[in-house]
C-alpha cells in the first residue's frame, strides 16, 4: 500500500489490478518478456499439461535454468520490440522526470531567495514565498486527484514549493541570523534520501502491512498536532515562541518538543520513501505507461520536500535554543 497519495492515487502504482490494466499500454500487465503475477510471458500462451515448458522455466524431469536448443531458438527469433514495448515505464525515466523536477523547484528557490538578498523582506517577497506556499497547496491537491499525469502542472507545483522553500529557508537563514543552515538542511536531507536508498537497494529495509497501518496512524496524529499548532500561532495563543509548541520545552530532559516530532517526521518520511520506491518498483514490473514516470517524478519531489522543511526546522529550533 502507498503511503504517497501521489503514488496511491494513481493508476499505475495501486494495488488493484483491475486499475493498473488502465495505466498499461495494450492492456498488458508487465514489460516485454516478463509476466505479471499469474500470467504468461508477452507472446507466450499459459502453459498447459503436456504442453513443453516456456523459456527460464524447466520441464518436467529436466534441470531448472537450463534452455533446450528449441527454447534458444525461440528467444533470438523473436521480433524486436514494438511501439507498445518501448512505451513502458524505466527507472532511468523516473530518475529523469525527478531530477528535472527538483531543477525546477532548485530554481524557484533561487528566485526568491536571491530577492530576500537583493530587496530584503519586501511586499514582492512575502507574495512570491506565502503566494507559492499557497498555489503549490492547491496544485498538489489537483495532481494528486488527476487521473493523467500533467508535466506542466507538475513543474509548476514544483516552481511554486521552490518560490516558498527559498523564502522560509532565507527567513531563516538571514532573518534569524542562523547562517549555514541552508546547506546543513540540504546536506542532512541527502544524507537520509541515500541511505533510505542504499537500505531498500540492499533489500535491508521493506514495508509490511503492519507497520503500514502504525505509519498511518502516527501520520495522522502528526498531522492533526501540526494543525493545532498552526492555529494556535496563527492567533497568538503560543506568545512569542517562534515554532508554537514545537519551540517548547518537552519533560524529556528539557528538549524541545519540535526536536522530538521532528525526528519522529524524518522517520515518517524515510518511511514514506520506501513506499514511493516500493511503488515505482512495481510500476516498472508492471510495464505501465512512461507517462506515469511524472507521477513518481511528482511523489518523490512531495516527500523529499517535506523532509527538507521537517529536517529545516529541527535544525533551527536547536540551534535557536542554543
Amino acid at each position: 500500500m502507498a503511503g504517497n497519495p501521489a503514488f496511491r492515487n494513481s493508476p499505475a502504482f495501486t494495488e488493484n489490478a483491475q486499475r493498473a490494466s488502465q495505466a498499461v499500454p495494450g492492456g498488458q500487465q508487465a514489460p516485454y518478456g516478463q509476466a505479471p503475477y499469474g500470467q504468461a510471458p508477452y507472446g507466450q500462451q499459459p502453459q498447459q499439461f503436456g504442453q513443453p515448458a516456456p523459456y527460464g522455466s524447466a520441464p518436467y524431469g529436466q534441470q531448472q535454468g537450463v534452455p533446450t536448443p528449441e527454447q534458444l531458438n525461440q528467444q533470438f527469433n523473436r521480433p524486436a520490440a514494438g511501439p507498445i514495448e518501448t512505451e513502458r515505464l524505466t527507472y532511468d525515466g523516473v530518475i529523469m522526470k525527478t531530477v528535472l523536477t527538483l531543477g525546477v523547484t532548485a530554481v524557484g528557490f533561487i528566485v526568491t531567495l536571491g530577492m530576500l538578498l537583493l530587496t530584503g523582506t519586501s511586499g514582492a517577497f512575502f507574495v512570491l514565498t506565502y503566494g507559492g506556499a499557497l498555489v503549490g497547496f492547491v496544485l498538489a491537491l489537483v495532481n494528486i486527484f488527476k487521473k493523467e499525469p500533467s508535466p506542466a502542472l507538475i513543474l509548476a507545483y514544483a516552481a511554486a514549493q521552490g518560490l516558498f522553500l527559498g523564502g522560509f529557508s532565507g527567513l531563516l537563514e538571514f532573518g534569524m541570523g542562523l547562517d549555514g543552515i541552508i546547506f546543513q538542511a540540504l546536506l542532512a536531507t541527502a544524507c537520509v534520501i541515500a541511505a533510505t536508498l542504499a537500505l531498500y537497494a540492499f533489500r535491508i529495509v521493506r514495508t509490511s502491512p503492519r507497520m503500514n497501518k502504525i505509519f498511518f496512524i502516527v501520520l495522522i496524529g502528526y498531522g492533526l498536532f501540526s494543525l493545532v499548532n498552526f492555529g494556535m500561532m496563527l492567533f497568538g495563543a503560543t506568545g512569542d515562541l517562534a515554532f508554537g509548541m514545537r519551540s517548547a520545552p518537552s519533560p524529556l530532559f528539557g528538549i524541545p518538543w519540535g526536536v522530538l516530532l521532528g525526528g519522529l517526521a524524518v522517520l515518517l518520511g524515510a518511511y514514506s520513501l520506501v513506499m514511493d520506491f516500493e511503488g515505482i518498483e512495481l510500476g516498472v514490473k508492471r510495464g505501465v505507461h512512461k507517462k506515469y514516470g511524472w507521477s513518481a517524478a511528482f511523489g518523490l519531489t512531495m516527500t523529499i520536500i517535506w523532509l527538507y522543511v521537517e529536517i529545516l526546522r529541527i535544525i533551527a529550533i536547536v540551534r535557536g535554543n542554543n
